[in-house]
């Protein structure tokens, strides 16, 4: 069996899941509801507060989608419960980030600055303390459009390896090149 999707899922007691006839997961929760159709030969079922996740037959394809399935559905229940958090931090001379009616607008060193128009779904907030670079605060329960938006913003100002200017997470290691020897006459 798929060792992730045979683990059950525990279900916290200010959830609930409830799957329909379309093999439709809904879960609701103190952050949010979330809803995610499930392939129709994955069963989903509740059994003394776990959410247990099955397939019919050995098939590769199957197995495939036992683990995938299992997966999406604990990060449900994991995001309308206790949501999910990516911090990015902003590095480089003059850069900056702020954020209005959830827009955030960022001035990455281009002639213009950049809009990006976050889903309402997200809380974003923008930090700049005096002496440290400004960092980016994404919060949400959903976390595939929480990594999706954070790839976006990545993708603004990619992270550079000769000085490491750009967006990166934080903590994110980075590897440096060395730049270019000078010639010796």
């Amino acid at each position: 069996m798929s060792r992730i999707g045979k683990k059950p899922i525990a279900l916290p007691s200010n959830v609930t899941l409830s799957v329909d006839d379309q093999n439709i997961v809904t879960v609701k929760g103190p952050k949010g509801t979330l809803t995610q159709v499930v392939d129709p030969d994955i069963s989903v079922a509740v059994e003394e507060g776990q959410i247990q996740v099955s397939r019919p037959t050995e098939q590769k394809r199957h197995k495939a989608l036992h683990g995938l399935y299992r997966s999406l559905v604990s990060n449900m229940v994991v995001g309308v419960s206790e949501g999910f958090k990516l911090n990015l931090e902003v590095i480089g001379v003059g850069y900056k980030a702020s954020v209005a009616n959830n827009i955030l607008e960022l001035q990455l060193g281009y002639s213009h600055n950049v809009y990006l128009a976050v889903p309402t779904e997200i809380k974003v907030t923008a930090v700049t303390e005096k002496g440290q670079n400004p960092k980016v605060y994404l919060e949400g329960s959903d976390k595939q459009l929480l990594g999706d938006v954070a790839a976006k913003i990545r993708s603004l100002r990619k992270v550079e390896p000769y000085k490491g200017k750009g967006i990166r997470f934080i903590g994110e290691q980075v590897r440096r090149k060395a730049g270019k020897s000078s010639s010796k006459k």
